[in-house]
């Protein structure tokens, strides 16, 4: 299962797969693909706020 990292602006909230970042931060599952949308980050860089937006990052694990 890939894990992601979970920020909010440059303050890292947690880092696990979706199931244990969702059950860490309150929300669901879906939720968390959503922080993951390239679309969300790209509507988060052009925001006036960027450092508000919750965003995750899919961490590439090399074996």
């Amino acid at each position: 299962m890939k894990e992601y990292a979970i920020y909010k602006g440059e303050d890292l909230l947690c880092i696990g797969d979706v199931v244990e970042c969702a059950e860490t931060l309150g929300v669901k599952v879906s939720t968390i693909y959503t922080y993951a949308a390239k679309d969300r980050r790209r509507r988060a860089e052009k925001s006036k706020n960027p450092e508000q937006w919750t965003l995750a990052y899919a961490l590439n694990k090399e074996e």
